[in-house]
């Protein structure tokens, strides 16, 4: 039985989904995290655990020649860059083979991974950023991230995912809260007013959105604040202040109001100008979501007489790339902000062929299918837990000819290719696309077409 403290040394066998590594010390599992396969590690043991004990890394051995010099501070604790100890090379490697597995675990879908598109610069790539303050022990504020599996915040100054400029941005609302008095919000009690700031960023435009998530309506000093944060970055382009008073983890509230600018933001995405508020859903890599969209579009083969359904559209950003390629699109989101903000984009863009729908899609396309709607094309792009039966019902009850599925977890993915191939739709191949560098997340793109009834 090993001891607490004890340092056992040791060669990783295994890594786990969550990337935690696996050594034997004897009949013992050791897991430990941030190390790779093969590698020759000290190890100190923190604790046992039903199924063996998590060790922390002492020093290596024997490092792998895919490890990375990690020039993070805080990549210990943040927790939120899984992969930055290893090579870009071996993390787009890596993410290829999580997709490779998959395909071998559901043969029925007889699916093949053609590979992972990576970036040629992968980092700074975050257009939205969101952050956490907390006071220390000196009773300074500090600005941060939570540190993995707790409330606790990390803190930081510069973030190899963020522009440089909104960690800037980030330091000087720290030193004008302090000016300000502003306290930080306490989860525990419940009390102080900043919670969160949520800063969104354009990669064409370079226009920034600041939003202050308050526990209260009352902003103390509000235009004092304001102006002097607009005099220290001047390259802010709109403010706005969000009020969420609720016991929850989600960040933001109901309730809005523009401190300064438009309330809004621009940025240009495949050619495409695109308004995005602080609730938008507008994906965080620029640059590998425009080769995302043409990817796809790419792998539909659209020859210009189709009539496109883009489902959960959001602000409306595939379908308007798509709808050059086709006859007709039509965007059906529930959230109707994206929604108000997507026929806003459409005649920002001159884009007469789209048409956007504040509704259920699983609703919208049973009731389109008993009115004898027809579609060609179905682009599909659901949040983290996939679809559910309902909505692939209703999507095959409209008749595509193709329906695309893009993905951010290619597990709860292959749940639902399973259940549209029971329908009579067939993939042959799986793109990923890395969108989220230095994490173990992952794009996927699966283009199914109607086979048989």
């Amino acid at each position: 039985m090993l001891k607490k403290n004890q340092i056992v040394e040791g060669k990783i066998i295994k890594l786990e989904e969550d990337l935690s590594g696996i050594m034997m010390v004897g009949k013992d599992k050791v897991f430990v995290r941030h190390v790779l396969l093969n590698e020759v590690v000290s190890v100190k043991i923190i604790k046992k655990i039903q199924k063996g004990y998590v060790g922390e890394l002492v020093a290596y051995k024997k490092p792998s020649k895919q490890r990375a010099k990690v020039s993070c501070g805080i990549y210990e604790k943040c927790g939120s860059c899984q992969l930055l100890h290893m090579t870009y090379e071996a993390q787009t490697s890596y993410k290829e083979q999580i997709l490779s597995n998959l395909c071998k675990q559901h043969k029925s879908l007889q699916l093949k991974s053609v590979g992972v598109l990576g970036m040629q610069e992968p980092f700074h790539y975050r257009n939205k950023i969101i952050i956490g303050f907390q006071k220390g022990k000196n009773c300074k504020i500090r600005a941060g991230f939570y540190e993995e599996f707790s409330h606790r915040i990390v803190p930081y100054q510069t973030c190899l995912l963020h522009p440089s400029v909104c960690d800037e941005i980030v330091q000087t609302i720290v030193r004008l809260m302090e000016k300000f008095k502003i306290e930080p919000y306490e989860e525990d009690y419940r009390r102080g007013l900043l919670r969160h700031v949520l800063l969104r960023y354009g990669e064409e435009t370079k226009q920034i959105m600041v939003v202050f998530v308050l526990n209260q309506k009352v902003f103390p000093a509000r235009k004092q604040f304001v102006d002097a944060l607009c005099k220290a970055h001047p390259e802010i382009t709109t403010i706005v202040q969000n009020v969420n008073t609720r016991k929850t983890s989600v960040v933001l509230g109901d309730e809005e109001r523009v401190l300064y600018g438009k309330g809004y933001i621009e940025d240009v995405l495949c050619g495409y100008r695109f308004r995005i508020s602080s609730k938008s859903f507008y994906q965080i890599n620029h640059t590998q979501t425009q080769r995302l969209y043409q990817t796809a579009i790419d792998m539909l083969e659209l020859t210009g007489k189709e009539t496109l359904l883009d489902a959960y559209c959001g602000i409306g950003t595939i379908g308007m790339c798509a709808s050059q390629h086709v006859k007709e699109v039509i965007g059906v989101e529930v959230n109707k902000q994206a929604i108000q903000d997507a026929k806003q984009n459409a005649k920002l863009n001159h884009i007469s062929n789209i048409r956007f729908v504040c509704a259920d899609a699983s609703t919208w396309m049973r009731q389109m299918a008993k009115e004898g709607l027809k579609l060609d094309v179905v682009i599909m792009d659901p949040p983290r837990s996939g679809s559910d039966e309902h909505f692939i019902k209703s999507a095959v009850s409209m008749k595509p000819k193709k329906i695309l599925y893009i993905s951010c977890n290619p597990m709860t993915q292959m749940r639902d290719l399973d259940l549209f191939q029971r329908y009579g739709y067939q993939g042959n191949v799986v793109q990923g696309v890395d969108l989220f560098p230095h994490t173990f997340h992952v794009e996927s793109v699966v283009l199914m077409t109607k086979v048989h009834k």
